[in-house]
């Protein structure tokens, strides 16, 4: 049975060449798994090894209020039993069966970068209302925005020429978004019909509010959602679409591509970094592989 491990660990070493650290946290789940089974009454075996005892292990693990290691654990034994089938030492992977605990955070839906250029695309900007989602949604999408931040946004906070606004975020705290340049333009483009939301009234004066209702007025948080809900189900998008959806499609993009997840933090305003680990759609072999390459002694 512990040679099964060691058979694995070698080939997520050579053949998925996969990190250190990443094959330190593979290893110290799987040993604890193995532990357990050697601890049952009568003891288990890989060969005759069944979806209970998966079950039981996950079970007792749970007990010690650990969900968050549960589902890497979970994690783990579903990577070790696919290799166990290859292997031809289990006819079905019995950890694929196992539904993951329920964590306290529950992640949003986040788009695909398809989806995202598709529900771009379907904003065509004919009026002054689409121009205003366009540059709604590039800017959520773009800068990562909470829903809150983005319709308090003024315009004193707007600097075009850097590609950059001012947000206070949560607790009041400030800090500047970046905008990339198709958002820049669809802020300009938006920008340059915003006076026909207001001046319906000889003498009237300009007011702050970035983005403006069909009034003039500021939007609302409601409104906004409802926005974002109707250019995805005219976009065709499967599932509803919400503004935290676009915020979390945003960080896990930057992840995807690499980003720092130091600096993704930033972006996002969270003070923890903890909070961005929880809140990214991100796998235990990725962290693994930002923690080895940015820390000095990773590797």
């Amino acid at each position: 049975m512990w040679a099964y491990l060691e058979d694995f660990i070698r080939h997520l070493n050579i053949e998925r060449h996969l990190s250190p650290h990443t094959i330190r946290n593979y290893q110290s789940d799987l040993r604890q798994f193995l532990e357990f089974l050697d601890s049952m009454k009568p003891p288990r075996t890989l060969a005759n090894l069944t979806y209970q005892d998966l079950r039981a292990f996950l079970a007792h693990r749970h007990r010690l209020n650990q969900k968050v290691s549960v589902a890497r654990k979970l994690a783990a034994l579903r990577t070790f039993c696919k290799y166990l089938v290859r292997q031809g030492v289990l006819s079905q992977n019995l950890a694929a069966l196992a539904p993951g605990p329920k964590l306290d955070n529950h992640l949003p839906r986040f788009l695909t970068i398809d989806e995202v250029f598709h529900l771009l695309e379907e904003v065509s900007g004919a009026t002054v209302l689409e121009l205003r989602d366009r540059a709604i949604l590039e800017v959520f999408y773009s800068g990562g925005l909470r829903v809150s931040e983005l319709v308090n946004l003024n315009l004193a906070e707007v600097d075009l020429e850097h590609r950059r606004v001012r947000v206070r975020g949560k607790g009041g705290k400030e800090r500047l978004a970046v905008l990339g340049e198709p958002a820049r333009r669809a802020l300009v483009a938006y920008l340059e019909r915003r006076p026909e939301l207001y001046l319906k009234q000889p003498g009237e004066s300009e007011p702050p509010a970035v983005f403006l209702n069909y009034r003039g007025g500021r939007l609302t948080t409601r409104s906004v959602a409802r926005l974002v809900e109707k250019w995805a189900r005219q976009a065709g998008l499967l599932q509803p679409l919400t503004p935290h959806g676009l915020r979390h499609t945003f960080a896990t993009h930057l992840l995807e591509g690499k980003a720092d997840l130091r600096a993704v933090q930033e972006l996002l305003g969270h003070a923890q970094l903890s909070s961005t680990q929880r809140y990214l759609h991100i796998n235990l072999d990725y962290l693994m592989e930002v923690y080895d390459r940015a820390h000095p002694r990773g590797k």
